[in-house]
């Protein structure tokens, strides 16, 4: 799972625009219960002597960001991943009005700086509905700070700088917050802020300007529509990319990153991936590799000899032992180059316990575990091949529901793919793995994409591969129930994504 969705928790249009009599202002009036979000800036509707009226609405949104159930939470049970190996991303989504929308405009979205409630109101045309919040209040008889909300303005921290532009009006918002929600994990108490929301608006130059900017909506978190409610959400790269099904020898046809095989130690206790105990504070594992026996069944003979690193995998005083680690909760790695014999055709990694010192495998205290590798040989072509592929997905079940987080194993052939077979033919087709793999979601019905290929900088949607194949873990949570969907995958092949042919369909229910 590489995506977690966290909905607003409250969320409320204030303003201080005319009623439609022009009698009075809407400044004490509450729209949170609303189903949709507003901004606006009307110019000139009144003239006197002090000039012209300027109205304006402005959007208040917070999201569960600590609490008991909320993101610093997640982070804390390892649901998220640490400060640097996450994105948040503030999603916001067009709703479609009758009137005039605005162009060519942007919206600030800034971190407020008091506590406020939501109420009740509804009414976002004659402005009837009194009670917090509203343009002038944020508590029951406790005003802002500033009317029309307190916020942090951008300028006075440098790392809060997040808006939005709207060329044609209509556009969602997508807007990396990931400082906001950082600073509001820590607290002020661990040197962030407190977390009390986004308040969206106009510039000050758009508020303050003789343009009317009049208006843009979006769906409020009371909206019907399940994909249109407001969110924050968390991207990762988890995908984890073991190569023991795709270990090369070293090979001068690849650069050095290249050359790099990383290898995958899995510490199941009872079904359930636990630390090995007793690794000290750096939770460092060390892996030696072995030629096989007369029958390759198992490893035989000294260590061998691996390539040493400018990254400290292998030392150059320590050839025989890779030093690897851990990368979550019972899941340990190793990376390293092996320049071998190619008459070598099994390997067997022995994964180990010791000190920097430790030789290799057999003079360790404790021996983990013992894994085959099967080696493979770079070699290049006098033609340029187009690849074509066909995916399978080996376990999709008809039907999920919400609660269901399933790891989907992918299987993967070139097209065409005809062996030469002699005597023997082995009903056990041989996956391909493909290095980089990318899914996507879309509701059938309306062909409403849910989540995107994730091929920029988060890969949020990169699929894993392991001595099996592909594979990915999906939070089914994430979708709406009583619907159909498609999933969808595209591959990166000779330097250009593809999306594949097949379509796979589930459904989920409650």
């Amino acid at each position: 799972m590489t995506i977690k969705r966290y909905a607003a928790t409250k969320d409320n249009t204030i303003s201080n625009a005319y009623k439609a009599n022009l009698s009075g202002t809407a400044t004490g009036s509450n729209m949170g219960s609303a189903d949709a979000l507003e901004v606006f800036s009307i110019y000139g509707q009144l003239s006197n002597s002090s000039g012209f009226s300027k109205e304006l609405s402005r959007i208040l949104i917070k999201f569960p960001v600590t609490g008991t159930i909320s993101i610093k939470t997640d982070r804390t049970d390892g649901v998220i991943p640490a400060s640097g190996s996450v994105s948040f991303y503030l999603n916001l989504y067009n709703a479609v009005t009758p009137n005039t929308v605005p162009k060519k405009f942007t919206l600030n979205i800034y971190p407020v700086d008091e506590a406020w409630d939501e109420g009740f109101g509804l009414d976002m045309e004659e402005y009837k509905n009194k009670g917090v919040s509203n343009w002038v209040d944020r508590l029951d008889t406790i005003s802002w700070a500033n009317t029309g909300s307190s916020f942090q303005d951008t300028a006075s921290v440098a790392i809060w700088d997040a808006n939005a532009y709207f060329e044609n009006g209509t556009e969602d918002i997508e807007v990396n917050v990931t400082p906001y929600v950082e600073s509001w994990i820590k607290g002020a108490s661990g040197g962030g802020f407190e977390n009390y929301g986004f308040l969206i608006a106009l510039t000050p130059t758009e508020e303050s300007g003789s343009r009317s900017y009049y208006d843009k909506k979006f769906f409020a978190r009371s909206s019907e529509y399940f994909f249109k409610r407001p969110n924050i959400e968390a991207r990762w790269d988890g995908s984890k990319t073991d190569d023991r099904g795709a270990f090369y020898f070293s090979s001068s046809l690849a650069s050095a990153t290249n050359n790099i095989n990383t290898l995958y130690l899995y510490n199941y206790v009872r079904g359930q991936l636990q630390d090995i105990p007793n690794l000290g504070v750096d939770k460092y594992v060390y892996v030696s590799l072995f030629s096989g026996s007369a029958t390759n069944s198992g490893p035989s003979g000294s260590a061998l000899e691996l390539s040493p690193d400018d990254n400290g995998r292998v030392s150059s005083d320590l050839k025989t032992v890779v030093t690897g680690g851990i990368t979550a909760t019972g899941i340990y790695t190793a990376s390293f180059a092996f320049t071998g014999s190619s008459s070598l055709t099994d390997v067997f990694d022995v994964w180990f316990t010791g000190s920097l010192t430790t030789a290799n495998a057999v003079d360790a205290p404790t021996q983990f575990h013992t894994g085959t590798i099967v080696p493979k040989t770079l070699d290049s072509s006098n033609i340029n091949p187009t690849k074509q592929h066909v995916t399978r997905i080996t376990n999709l079940k008809p039907t999920y529901t919400t609660d269901e987080e399933p790891k989907l194993r992918v299987y993967t052939r070139q097209k065409n793919w005809s062996p030469t077979i002699y005597n023997i033919a082995n009903s056990t087709i041989q996956t391909n793995i493909i290095d980089k793999a990318y899914y996507r979601i879309i509701r059938t019905i309306d062909n409403l994409e849910i989540i995107s290929y994730g091929t920029g900088s988060d890969q949020q949607t990169k699929l894993s591969y392991d001595v099996s194949g592909n594979y990915f873990d999906f939070d089914m949570s994430l979708l709406e129930s009583g619907y159909m969907y498609n999933l969808k995958f595209a591959y990166y092949l000779n330097g250009v994504y593809k999306e594949q042919p097949e379509t796979f369909k589930f459904r989920v229910e409650d």
